[in-house]
């Protein structure tokens, strides 16, 4: 960037104050708010307050609310995208919307707000309207009606804005990649695959499911826990409220084939991705591979950052075919570097205790188990392997192939 780039973009700290100055008007909104309450209980204990008057006074307080919640909204969702970041990720009080702002959705999110203050205000009138003049109700309600097609239109300009940003941010990755870039399969049913970049910000789940490259869509709903020895199904009932991604702690999922561990992984990545996590899903050897060529080319350390971007990773079928020795210490790195920075999904055919068999290395084993599991849940599917059984209902004997 030149120097009178780097001058143009330092000027949005000019905008700086004016979120601080905001923030006084939140100050204001707060005084305003137990102002108008304590006139409420004024009025009501001492019985001047009619049904009408105790409506209206609540309205108001829903009114003073409503405009400090668009405030908020235009502070942080505001700094956040024409400023500076505010790194909130994986906070426990991160707003819900907040992790897939950008212009487009801040524009729509405060569209929505305004036709609820102006709805509060048009009942107001309604509520007292005997005291309403008729010309003040007609144009209250063409105001409201003006408002909601605003944001009406605003909603619907902004699904081909974000598909249109989706694709120019999709083209330019594609052109200034790096000529050695592991794509790791995003569907292996047959759909489409995407390249692993971060989704836009502004994607919603059903984008980010699509860009997680899950090898097919499961969901809890549909894992037959039935069949399971262990673990207690409220265990897999905890684990599908996705609050490890917030805590940054890890799930391992252990277990013969068959016995439900993919199925289990990609469900609860589906569960962060609808929490407004990103998420990327491949196979151990995948991850090899990408991480591998990540070295060869020196950018293994650039390519760890850049994964930081998702805040939960899966990584499948551990322990079915053994590491080579880079591999392994390439493993032990990703592991290393998100260890209480970000989640990790891991399946895996053998306990940890026998990791070593899979890294043929028991120092580097030891060290991978002891980070990947000390912020972790660590289940153990105990089942016959639903193959098995499928074929067992169906009557076939002989061999079962795994």
């Amino acid at each position: 960037m030149t120097t009178l780039g780097c001058a143009l973009f330092a000027t949005r700290w000019l905008q700086a104050p004016l979120y601080f100055g905001l923030v006084a008007a939140q100050g204001v909104y707060v005084y305003k708010f137990f102002n108008e309450l304590w006139h409420l209980i004024h009025h009501v204990i001492s019985g001047h307050a009619d049904e009408t008057h105790v409506m209206l006074a609540v309205l108001k307080l829903v009114d003073v609310v409503m405009i400090a919640n668009l405030l908020i909204m235009v502070i942080v969702g505001g700094y956040e995208t024409f400023v500076s970041r505010i790194g909130l990720q994986g906070h426990r009080d991160q707003p819900e919307w907040l992790s897939h702002v950008n212009s487009n959705v801040l524009k729509v999110k405060l569209a929505t707000a305004i036709v609820g203050i102006s709805s509060v205000h048009l009942l107001q009138m309604f509520v007292d309207v005997h005291h309403t003049p008729r010309h003040d109700l007609l144009w209250g309600t063409v105001i409201h009606m003006a408002f909601i097609a605003s944001a009406a239109i605003l909603a619907y300009m902004s699904g081909p804005m974000a598909a249109h940003e989706a694709k120019a941010h999709a083209l330019h990755e594609t052109r200034h990649a790096e000529p050695r870039t592991v794509t790791i399969p995003a569907q292996r049913d047959g759909g489409a695959a995407h390249h692993d970049e971060a989704p836009e910000a502004g994607s919603g789940a059903e984008e980010r499911i699509e860009a997680a490259g899950f090898p097919a869509r499961k969901v809890l709903e549909t894992f037959d826990d039935g069949h399971l020895r262990a673990p207690d199904p409220q265990v897999i009932a905890r684990l599908g409220k996705a609050d490890f991604v917030a805590r940054k702690a890890n799930v391992v999922l252990l277990g013969g084939p068959g016995t439900g561990k993919t199925h289990l992984a990609v469900a609860l990545g589906v569960r962060a991705c609808q929490a407004g996590h990103q998420v990327l899903f491949a196979t151990a050897a995948e991850w090899g591979t990408r991480l591998s060529d990540a070295k060869a080319a020196g950018r293994l350390r650039a390519e760890l950052a850049r994964l930081d971007a998702y805040p939960v990773l899966i990584v499948d079928e551990v322990g079915y075919v053994p590491f080579e020795p880079e591999v392994a210490n390439l493993f032990f790195q990703l592991v290393s570097h998100r260890y209480e920075r970000a989640s990790l999904i891991v399946t895996g055919n053998r306990p940890l205790g026998r990791w070593d068999e899979v890294f043929g290395d028991s120092a580097t084993a030891s060290a991978t188990v002891d980070r990947l599991a000390h912020h972790a849940e660590v289940v153990t599917l105990d089942a016959d392997s639903y193959r098995t059984r499928r074929l067992e209902g169906a009557g076939v004997g002989g061999w079962v192939t795994r």
